[in-house]
């Protein structure tokens, strides 16, 4: 047998088990009950004159064991409080016997029911620790489990052994600890070994990793002795990072995952009202880059909103099929069907003939390249998915004659300094002059700042940094930004929908900015960590200032004309009446922006970008390249 096949039992099995168990040990325990007050081991006579008393009272136990849910108790499980529910099932079966035997008039002695309740108690706990033992040594025997040595032996040292040995990634195979105390003894179930028996003990077993698990010696004695330890030539964790990576189950100096929650500096805004549920009810529901951060969360959103249903449009094969197996389990429960369909929203044909054969209404457009730097490097792609993609996407919903469109913009549309922001007003503008040609369809686009959580923001980078010990790398100290979840950002689009009336710009009152750098100390102190000090070394997480990157401002806007705002009916939600070009000047745009990447010309591109897009401005080095 092996530990798989266990584990791949399902849970109505395995109870069912240990029911089955249980409902022999009770008849067991009576047998050796009647053979200890009697001292045979055939106590065949006393039995004969109380025989009914086994088949009574081994039902009876099943309804106390029953009741009791001692079947439901896991083997890993197995503590003080399953120990005191076996010992009360045991007293609740003697005291049946008891008022049995008195009820039927049986002769067996009086102390045969105590007895069968002290025997029941005994065969129970043992039943379930050779249970735990067998399943650790199978654990241990059997599958790839990387074997691993714990260096301490202390209270950290036990409880990464526990956690590990519930893990599927890593097998504890001995101690090793410094107290000479400890040597040759068995502690959690493992041998404890003396620090100068490591090298053959290394050789001997295999060990491939040694886990430092004394999180109190000092930092310097630490860094010592990992040195000390790398002679060996395996790898060596130290126990924080690797908990977090191995199995993150609540060791006590773990690092702590810090919620998106904690870190906005003010109240989460409702944004759960009735509009919402109206508006999808009943509708088929498109939603481009269903795989990215917001597109997804979008979609988990749309499943409460009980659409027609939802269609997955993803250009990224393995995102795209990520985010249906996440989905599809709901999906059948709700009976909302979920469609995946792959492509790129720059292919025209692939567009509409997905909007018409699935007979879309409503089209989320989050297909974006969003990342600052990456777009900056490859500005030409950044313009044809960011702009031209918008372009095609809208226009098919224009000609479909759609209910509603909704764009997923950004802050970092507001005078930008970087082509991704640049190339996310273009869309608006595009969005806007469909909107000017096409009365059937309301189009609305939605403007909000960083999204904690999603891909390439500061959240899972500075955790990761976090998370090897440092530094964390800000910008610029000054730089600051708006800040919202991604349960935030979906909602809010989600809201747009509800409330579009045409070429709407919709933003969320988001509070203050906040400073990047604030965030991180944040982070670090929320994750258990102490910020160091730069004067006196003191601490343990250093913050790093690297420069400000290529295209990067030191704040964002939601809006180009603060004065355009207009209100929604949620107080939080504001409607923007933002500026347009003419039809013309889109067309001669577009026209330009195709133009240039068909040549290639990033030159032209960005020249192009700093002509039709307010606050934008070209660098010394592209007006030399002109």
């Amino acid at each position: 047998m092996h530990m798989n096949s266990i584990h791949d039992l399902s849970r109505a099995k395995k109870r069912a088990i240990f029911l089955a168990v249980d409902s022999v040990l009770v008849p067991l325990a009576l047998y050796c009950a009647f053979a200890f007050r009697y001292g045979t081991g055939t106590p065949w006579m006393p039995i004969a004159d109380s025989w009914v008393l086994f088949p009574v009272i081994s039902m009876w136990g099943v309804g106390i064991i029953w009741a009791l849910r001692l079947h439901r108790i896991k083997l890993k499980a197995f503590d003080t409080h399953s120990m005191s529910n076996i010992g009360v099932a045991s007293l609740l079966i003697a005291f049946s016997a008891v008022m049995l035997s008195y009820w039927l008039k049986l002769l067996a002695p009086r102390s045969v029911p105590l007895l069968l309740g002290l025997f029941f108690c005994i065969f129970a706990v043992a039943a379930r620790v050779v249970g735990l033992n067998l399943l650790r040594w199978l654990s241990e025997r059997g599958g790839n489990r990387k074997p691993v040595a714990i260096y301490g032996a202390g209270a950290a040292g036990i409880q990464l052994a526990a956690a590990l040995r519930q893990a599927s990634e890593a097998r504890p195979v001995f101690f090793i600890d410094d107290n000479p105390n400890l040597h040759g003894l068995m502690v959690a179930g493992l041998p404890v070994h003396d620090p100068a028996k490591l090298g053959k003990l290394v050789k001997a077993r295999n060990i491939e990793q040694i886990l430092l698990a004394v999180p109190s010696m000092a930092k310097k004695r630490r860094d010592e002795l990992i040195s000390k330890l790398s002679v060996h030539e395996v790898e060596v964790q130290v126990l924080p990072s690797y908990v977090d990576l191995m199995s993150g189950k609540g060791l006590a100096n773990s690092l702590r995952t810090v919620a998106p929650d904690q870190l906005l500096g003010r109240d989460k805004v409702d944004l759960d009202t009735p509009e919402i549920a109206k508006t999808y009810a009943g509708r088929v529901v498109m939603v481009t880059g269903a795989g990215g951060s917001i597109g997804s969360e979008l979609c988990r959103q749309l499943l409460n909103c009980n659409p027609a249903r939802i269609v997955l449009f993803e250009q990224g094969e393995f995102q795209l099929y990520s985010i249906d197996q996440e989905l599809q389990p709901e999906a059948k429960a709700t009976g909302i069907p979920i469609v995946s369909r792959l492509g790129s929203v720059t292919n025209k044909a692939r567009v509409a003939g997905v909007i018409a054969e699935e007979r879309v209404e409503i089209v989320l457009h989050a297909a974006a390249y969003k990342h600052v730097p990456l777009v900056e490097e490859n500005e030409l792609e950044g313009a044809r998915n960011n702009v031209l993609g918008t372009q095609v996407v809208a226009e098919a919903a224009a000609e479909a004659k759609l209910e509603r469109f909704i764009l997923v913009s950004t802050d970092k549309a507001v005078r930008p300094t970087n082509i991704m922001g640049a190339t996310k007003r273009m869309a608006e503008l595009v969005v806007q002059d469909v909107q000017t040609r096409n009365s059937s369809t309301k189009f609305a686009m939605v403007r909000f700042g960083n999204v904690l959580g999603s891909s390439g923001s500061v959240l899972p980078l500075f955790q990761k940094q976090i998370a090897r010990g440092g530094p964390v790398t800000v910008t610029h100290k000054d730089v600051t930004r708006f800040f919202m979840t991604i349960p935030e950002a979906a909602r809010l689009v989600l809201l747009a929908g509800a409330y579009a009336k045409g070429s709407d710009v919709f933003v969320l009152d988001m509070g203050e900015p906040q400073k990047i750098i604030d965030i991180a100390r944040r982070m670090i102190t929320l994750s258990g960590r102490k910020v160091k000090d730069p004067t006196t070394g003191e601490g343990d997480i250093e913050i790093k200032v690297t420069g400000l990157r290529p295209g990067e401002k030191l704040y964002e806007e939601l809006l180009i004309d603060d004065d355009s705002l207009l209100p929604t009916p949620h107080a939080k939600i504001l409607r923007a009446q933002e500026g347009m070009l003419s039809q013309i000047e889109v067309a001669a745009m577009v026209r330009e922006l195709n133009g240039s990447i068909s040549a290639a010309d990033s030159a032209r591109l960005r020249k192009l970008i700093a002509a039709r897009v307010e606050g934008y401005h070209l660098q010394e080095s592209d007006s030399q390249a002109g």
